[in-house]
């Protein structure tokens, strides 16, 4: 390629980063970088006149590498690639400088070491663009049938919904019906629809649309294939039944769980809510006087989560009680009441109208339930309360059902700790997986009410509907390429990576090699790092462009001494846990520089060492928690190799301190802080790295 000429854009972001940064002295400051040839500062870069800005620059001053520095590249990236390819550059010689997040909004009181910052973070941008090649994206073939496994409400809407749109689907299904959770339930809230109503109707929708077949009593029991070409083998009643899918919907629920051993469960005196829909449903409900316990089983140690129906079920199970037998007395006993939305919250009016009484218990002060009455203390009034009682009702929390974590492994996508499916980006992308091709909806991805999982069905199908539509999809090209005359065969990049992207094939030599299949890859770059031979590239995250930034991070030198911080952060959880500071206005020190790249995984041994080597006191790697990567395994490869880093530190004469491992989700900013402010802390105390010291 031509030399590089580099245009940089300096976002004011009305105040947002202009209210705060020195935006005029970044602008002068880009003018002087190796390669920059022109510099502009713009009042929105994201505006129509910011994006058109960008197209005639390209055009008048030549430019063949863009710059922006202004937010977040998890929102903003697509537009202004998209932005450079209409204007005839490459959307991959695009660079994002992220100025707001983590310069204007997180140093607020420290304008002066934050423009610095910004200064150090353009310069990292420019060093990298330098090295910025063009890529192609990846084109692929898509087969216009789609598997959607799970038969409750939400895989029944979603096969409908795309079936309805002239694809074909197969619905898998466990059971010997369809209907999943919902069959046990009574009435809907707060509409009081009968759900076997629903349901039936639901159900023989499917059984007529010729575009279904609904397979039960089945498992999905092999996954093969990549996005658009999935080859799928469902197992039903002995039989084997082969089938070709170009995407997969992953819509299997959860299932209820059942507190054995806690507050005398029997299923009979002491039932679950559950349980309780069905008494009330089959007309055996006899009860004068009902105790509801709200969290059993649920925020604790072993869940530590708020199932979120659970109040809602005990509100409408209880305004049911008191209108078929009014002089029934029911008593909630809770420790948070969760009813969101103003619907909910008029579900929780009438049931104070309907003369139901709430009681708040502690956690640390559970009630006690004995033989016809339960005792508890009540927290408002103080008092020890003896409440009669015929029935218990325990609100217990949905879970996940023990084979996800099986189907999860199958389809290479992530689970999180409780069990849950867990979604490419809560945000950008909920109804997604990293995996391409792969949705979800429903309770699989968290426990949601009967709306809930049918609004995401629908968004599912739409999703899963557009490949399907152009018959064709284009992928990232952030993937691994193989050096063939390097590969030395080991095989290793086969054994580490998690979806089978990577293969050894015999050579027209007749000698064993690694070959990438382009679709299937995701671009974690664990292979890259792992390769002993140093044999595999990863595009877009070259070697050589990573550590371009880690060179000139640390240029600048203070007075007196301040440490410095080259922190490595996963795309998906700690760079967003990042973002999410900076969108918070969480403070934290201005010594941290952050690097991007798409796994914890992709963290080699070499940035480690360059980053100390080139003046670093102290070097972050952080990603998802364990059991939450992107790319399945990518951050525990990245806790291996942590490891190992730090057993080598002491013999280059560095304290292993110095280097951290921090799991940090997107929902985590104010975790992100923290670590910092605990690292900046910890070096302060330690003083600055002794390579440092010694002017390396």
């Amino acid at each position: 390629m031509e030399d590089a000429r580099i245009g940089v854009f300096v976002c004011r972001c009305g105040t947002n980063i202009g209210g705060f940064l020195d935006v005029p002295a970044l602008v002068e400051y880009a003018k002087g970088l190796p390669n920059v040839v022109f510099s502009q500062e713009s009042l929105y870069t994201c505006s129509e006149a910011g994006l058109m800005g960008i197209k005639k620059a390209i055009a008048e001053q030549r430019l063949n590498r863009v710059i922006v520095a202004s937010c977040t590249p998890r929102t903003h990236e697509p537009l202004f690639r998209s932005t450079c390819k209409e204007a005839g550059l490459n959307p991959y010689l695009f660079e994002f400088v992220n100025i707001r997040d983590q310069c204007s909004w997180v140093h607020m009181r420290e304008t002066e070491k934050a423009t610095e910052k910004a200064k150090d973070l353009i310069r990292m941008g420019v060093a990298r663009a330098r090295l910025l090649e063009p890529q192609e994206e990846i084109q692929g073939e898509v087969v216009p049938s789609a598997l959607v496994i799970g038969g409750g409400i939400a895989g029944m809407t979603c096969a409908l919904s795309l079936a309805d749109r002239g694809f074909e689907v197969t619905l898998v299904e466990r059971e010997k019906g369809l209907g999943g959770l919902l069959r046990n339930l009574y009435k809907l809230y707060p509409t009081q629809e009968d759900v076997s109503e629903l349901i039936e109707a639901k159900i023989h929708e499917v059984k007529k649309n010729r575009n279904i077949e609904a397979l039960t009593s089945a498992t999905v029991t092999e996954v093969k294939g990549f996005f658009g070409n999935y080859n799928v083998t469902i197992k039903q009643e002995g039989k084997n039944i082969p089938f070709r899918a170009g995407v997969i919907v992953v819509a299997t629920g959860a299932e209820e769980f059942k507190p054995i051993g806690m507050y005398g469960y029997d299923g009979i005196n002491v039932v679950t809510q559950l349980e309780l829909d069905k008494m009330l449903k089959e007309s055996k409900f006899d009860a004068k006087n009902v105790v509801m316990i709200q969290c059993v089983g649920a925020r604790d140690e072993k869940r530590n989560y708020c199932s979120r129906v659970c109040c809602m079920t005990a509100l409408n199970n209880a305004i049911i009680i008191s209108e078929r037998s009014p002089v029934a007395n029911t008593f909630i006993l809770y420790r948070d009441m969760q009813t969101y939305g103003t619907s909910y919250e008029d579900l929780y009016r009438k049931a104070r109208e309907k003369g139901i009484v709430f009681v708040k218990y502690s956690p640390q002060k559970p009630p006690v339930v004995n033989k016809g009455v339960v005792d508890v203390l009540d927290e408002f009034l103080g008092e020890e309360l003896h409440l009669p009682c015929d029935l218990v009702v325990l609100s217990t929390p949905m879970i996940a059902h023990p084979d996800s974590v099986e189907l999860a492994k199958m389809l290479k996508i992530p689970v999180d700790e409780y069990g849950f499916f867990l979604e490419a980006h809560v945000k950008l992308r909920p109804l997604d997986f990293a995996t391409d091709g792969v949705y979800l909806c429903g309770s699989a991805h968290w426990p949601s009410t009967v709306s809930e999982s049918i609004a995401q069905a629908y968004g599912a199908a739409s999703r899963a509907s557009i490949p399907m539509s152009k018959r064709r999809v284009t992928t990232e090209p952030i993937i691994s390429a193989v050096d063939q005359e390097k590969c030395i065969g080991c095989g290793v990049c086969e054994t580490v990576c998690p979806y089978g992207a990577i293969k050894l094939t015999k050579s027209t030599e007749g000698r064993w090699i690694s070959q990438t299949n382009d679709v299937m890859c995701k671009g974690c770059g664990t292979c890259a790092v792992s390769c002993p031979a140093t044999a595999i590239r990863m595009r877009h995250f070259e070697n050589e462009q990573v550590l371009a930034q880690v060179r000139v991070a640390f240029l600048t030198s203070a007075k007196e001494f301040e440490p410095r911080i080259l922190a490595f952060t996963c795309n998906w959880c700690s760079y967003a846990g990042a973002d999410l500071a900076g969108v918070s206005r969480i403070q934290y020190p201005p010594n941290v520089r952050i690097i991007r790249l798409m796994c914890s995984g992709r963290v080699d041994p070499i940035f480690v060492f360059e980053a100390f080597r080139r003046g670093a006191d102290g070097v972050l790697i952080s990603g998802c928690h364990p059991g939450d990567c992107h790319y399945v395994l990518g951050n525990r490869w990245s806790e291996a190799r942590y490891n190992v880093i730090r057993s080598w530190l002491n013999e280059v004469g560095l304290e292993p301190e110095r280097l951290r491992l921090a799991w940090i989700s997107a929902s985590e900013g104010g975790k992100f802080a923290t670590v910092i402010t605990e690292m900046v802390a910890e070096i302060r105390k330690m003083g600055p790295s002794p390579l440092r010291r010694l002017g390396s």
